[in-house]
């Protein structure tokens, strides 16, 4: 004889199971790989395990996943440059460790060169999206910031010349930053990269140019 309390059934939808920051990271990795335009629903599912009802109600839809994991990358892209641009290190070994780090994150071992997330696919979707137009200027800016603290920390310190422009040389810096990521993803080799790197932050800093020959270029792929 039954109660006259009923008992729970199974429990309706999918238990949230997932853990936020792994998910926003494994979209993020799917959208710089195929791109904006070439992800899909189902792309992202596959990806981060969750259904495509689940995936709505963590994040959204399918834009408002992109910018979430554009927002999360720009801030990460700046803390790395904050820790990377060390005061008490000389301006142009911080600079070089920024460029590093960039190379780290465009260079993955073991997986295809990807060049950066913003420059990749921002750019392209910024031009008919206002949200995304939005969020790759305020990524550049970030980026500019960042590094434009620091070389008026080096202007202070005497490391620049007097009539030095910290904003000026912040946006060299950064327009190299995206150069070499551009180059990346089309398959430059790193040593090549990092032989650029090393020449812009030659220039940024006022010093000779120094830099040993790459090695041999592969065919850069299309």
């Amino acid at each position: 004889m039954q109660s006259g309390t009923k008992k729970d059934g199974r429990p309706r939808g999918r238990p949230r199971a997932y853990d936020p920051e792994a998910a926003l990271a494994q979209a993020r990795d799917t959208f710089w790989h195929n791109g904006y335009a070439g992800t899909s629903l189902d792309d992202l599912s596959a990806a981060t395990g969750m259904n495509r009802p689940s995936l709505y109600a963590a994040f959204g839809d399918k834009h408002a996943l992109y910018l979430q994991t554009v927002e999360r990358y720009v801030e990460a892209g700046r803390a790395a440059m904050d820790a990377a641009l060390g005061e008490t290190l000389p301006l142009a070994e911080a600079l070089l460790r920024v460029f590093d780090g960039a190379l780290a994150w465009y260079l993955p071992p073991r997986a295809a060169q990807r060049g950066c997330l913003l420059i990749g696919t921002a750019a392209v979707e910024a031009v008919a999206d206002a949200a995304v137009r939005e969020r790759l200027a305020a990524g550049l800016r970030a980026f500019d910031q960042a590094f434009e603290r620091r070389l008026q920390h080096a202007l202070r310190q005497g490391e620049l010349p007097a009539d030095a422009d910290p904003a000026m040389l912040a946006r060299v810096a950064s327009a190299l930053l995206h150069s070499i990521a551009l180059r990346a993803r089309a398959g430059e080799p790193r040593a090549a990269l990092r032989a650029t790197a090393a020449a812009g932050v030659a220039l940024i800093c006022g010093t000779a140019v120094q830099t040993s020959a790459p090695s041999k270029a592969r065919p850069i792929r299309g």
